[in-house]
């Protein structure tokens, strides 16, 4: 390694992506083009950043495979920070077997980071937790110690865990600090902060209180009849019945949790189920159906029982009954959710990620941007979508700190 790729290097492990630039911006061989597509990275050029490291890798000889396979990563987290996860994952996995094999373990240890964290991405929640639990972060520099159990946070707050999710960030805010990379301790400082904004809103004979993470945690093991607009299902302690997929069924116990505990009209529950305007015999006879069949799912946790004008929701041992919904509501709360980390979106990713065609994400997008919620950059292909940033700019990729081209 000679002393401009050795000081480029360590300029991008200070997360000075200008200072390394200025040292190889003008030099075209693949150590010098792999640390030129890290610095771009950091600094948001993320296509450029792409084609920079792809030239690396080409490169590079068949004799060094060991920098082909760290510019393979570097390339995964830049795809990362694009949203674009359509590239497979056996690749990320063959470089980091690659890394391993050569005892390069901080390397290998992000490739694992960042194949965990496309599977948060993806909600594949158990994945990402086994996978995570695999990893042996001993011994390893602090910014990737800081980057893991930023991971492990973030599966435990979607476990709804707050308390390890807390400890979790109080070690990667330690990790941070000691690695000294600003955009890393801005990070770690928007995850802590996280955790006190709204997450949830909930809804009680009429009345509306915003929820913080540890209340719904709290409310979900108070033993309430919780009906999840969030997760769409009915919770009751460790009793889970989900209807994610059975809207019809969800439509109904939502507008019987408002209206608890009264009733609700047959007319408002045919209108809510079925989006019908007028109501004929024949939705009343599927009305019929469709209550028989949310009265048998729901048993073990409360009653459907008629009334002369309709149904209403009784709960067993007394429980009270909650409507908890998000903080946005509306059938765009998952498309701002994504967006909300600040990073550039294509409509294919966001698909993936919500398990929707992209023609339904586009027509969201478009309506939440007639809005002013959510903005567009670049054209076709290259288009991405990002949410309004609050404060003037959006969050930095960090690249792996760790990654030396010598």
């Amino acid at each position: 390694m000679d002393s401009l790729i050795a000081a480029a290097a360590r300029a991008l492990v200070a997360g000075d992506a200008l200072g390394a630039l200025k040292r190889v911006a003008l030099r075209d061989d693949p150590p010098a083009l792999a640390l030129r597509g890290i610095a771009m990275a950091q600094l948001g050029e993320h296509p450029r950043a792409r084609e920079l490291l792809r030239r690396a890798a080409r490169g590079f000889g068949a004799h060094e495979e060991l920098a082909r396979a760290r510019c393979v990563v570097a390339e995964a987290e830049v795809a990362l920070a694009m949203r674009d996860l359509r590239g497979s994952p056996r690749t990320l996995a063959a470089a980091s077997a690659t890394l391993e094999a050569r005892a390069d373990r901080a390397n290998a240890l992000q490739a694992r980071l960042i194949a965990v964290r496309r599977l948060l991405l993806l909600g594949r929640l158990d994945e990402a937790a086994s996978a995570l639990a695999c990893l042996d972060a001993r011994g390893l520099p602090p910014s990737l110690l800081a980057v893991a159990q930023l991971a492990a946070a973030e599966v435990a707050l979607r476990s709804l865990r707050t308390a390890p999710a807390r400890a979790a960030l109080a070690r990667a805010h330690e990790a941070a600090e000691r690695a000294r990379v600003p955009a890393l301790l801005a990070e770690v400082a928007e995850a802590r902060a996280a955790l006190d904004h709204p997450a949830a809103r909930r809804v009680q004979a009429g009345h509306e209180q915003p929820l913080r993470l540890d209340e719904v945690e709290a409310l979900l093991a108070s033993g309430a009849l919780v009906v999840d607009a969030c997760r769409r299902g009915l919770r009751a302690g460790a009793t889970w019945r989900p209807l994610a997929r059975r809207p019809v069924l969800f439509a109904l116990a939502r507008a019987l949790a408002e209206a608890w505990p009264g009733d609700v009209d047959r007319h408002t529950l045919i209108a809510r189920a079925f989006g019908a305007r007028r109501p004929n015999e024949s939705h009343r006879a599927r009305l019929r159906v469709e209550i028989g069949r949310l009265r048998a799912l729901a048993a073990p946790l409360a009653r459907i029982q008629a009334s002369a004008r309709g149904f209403a929701l009784t709960p067993r041992d007394e429980r009270a009954v909650v409507l908890l919904v998000a903080p946005i509501d509306g059938d765009q709360a998952s498309l701002l959710a994504l967006l909300a980390d600040g990073a550039a979106w294509s409509t294919s990713a966001l698909a993936l990620a919500l398990g929707a065609s992209q023609r339904t994400v586009q027509r969201a997008l478009v309506e939440l941007e007639a809005a002013g919620r959510v903005r567009s950059i670049g054209r076709a292909r290259a288009q991405r979508w990002l949410s309004p940033p609050l404060a003037g700019f959006t969050t930095i990729l960090l690249l792996p700190a760790a990654l030396s081209l010598g």
